[in-house]
C-alpha cells in the first residue's frame, strides 16, 4: 500500500514538462507503480491540454512548411547499435523501474559501514545528480537538511526518518524547511532512488566531507 505521493505541484510540473531531468525521472518512477498518481497526472495533463486549446494560434515562420517537408523527404539516419546498459546487482525479486530504461548506473560503491551508492547517468542530462542508495538493516544516515530539493523513491525495504515510515513505492520530497535522520527498518536492507538539486547539508563534519567526496 503506497501512502506517500508527489504533491500536486510536482505532478503539475511533470505534466507541463518543466521539471529537471533528475526530478522528472523520480516522479516517473513513482507514477509507473501508483494508480492513484497515474489518474492525477492524467487529469492534470487533460486540464493543461484544455488550457492550450483556449490559447490564440501562434504565427509560424514563413519557412516552417518547407522545412517540415524537407525533413520528411530526408533519408533516415543510419541505424546505431543499441547502447550497452550497465547496472549494479539487485536483491532477488527486485525489478528496475521502467523509468530507468536507457540509464547507466555504476557498481555499488562503499562510502560508510553498511552503506553503498551507485551513480545513475541520464542520457538526456549527464549532469543530473541521481543515485541509488543501499543501506543495511538498522543503518541510519547522518542528520541533515538540504540547500535545495531532494526527491526519494523507495524501491526495496523501508526506512523511517522521524516523520513517517516509507515503504516500497513511497515517495518523499525534502527541502531546507526541515532536518531529518533516515533510519532503515531492522527487518532488512533498503534501496532508494534519489535526485538532488542543490546539496545535502549534513550536520556532522565527517559526513560533510564524505558527502562532498561522493557528490551529495
Amino acid at each position: 500500500m503506497i501512502k506517500h505521493h508527489p504533491g500536486d505541484a510536482l505532478l503539475l510540473a511533470q505534466a507541463a514538462g518543466t521539471l529537471g531531468a533528475g526530478h522528472s525521472l523520480l516522479v516517473a518512477s513513482h507514477v509507473e507503480g501508483c494508480t492513484h498518481c497515474q489518474e492525477r497526472l492524467r487529469l492534470l495533463e487533460a486540464i493543461g491540454g484544455a488550457m492550450l486549446e483556449e490559447l490564440p494560434p501562434g504565427v509560424l515562420p514563413s519557412r516552417s512548411l518547407a522545412d517540415t517537408l524537407a525533413a520528411i523527404d530526408a533519408p533516415p539516419p543510419p541505424l546505431r547499435p543499441a547502447p550497452v546498459v550497465h547496472r549494479p546487482q539487485l536483491p532477488s525479486g527486485m525489478a528496475w523501474p521502467r523509468a530507468l530504461r536507457g540509464c547507466n548506473a555504476t557498481e555499488w560503491r562503499w562510502f560508510a559501514p553498511g552503506m553503498y551508492r551507485s551513480r545513475v547517468s541520464l542520457p538526456q542530462d549527464p549532469d543530473a545528480n541521481v543515485f541509488l542508495l543501499r543501506m543495511a538493516a538498522g543503518k541510519q544516515s547522518s542528520m541533515h537538511t538540504h540547500s535545495g530539493s531532494e526527491l526519494t523513491q523507495v524501491l526495496w525495504g523501508a526506512f523511517h526518518d522521524g516523520r513517517a515510515l516509507f515503504t516500497p513505492g513511497d515517495f518523499d520530497e525534502a527541502d531546507d524547511s526541515f532536518r531529518h535522520l533516515p533510519k532503515v527498518e531492522p527487518s532488512g536492507e533498503c534501496i532508494c532512488l534519489a535526485s538532488v538539486e542543490g546539496r545535502v547539508v549534513f550536520e556532522s563534519r565527517l559526513a560533510r566531507v564524505v558527502g562532498a567526496l561522493i557528490g551529495m
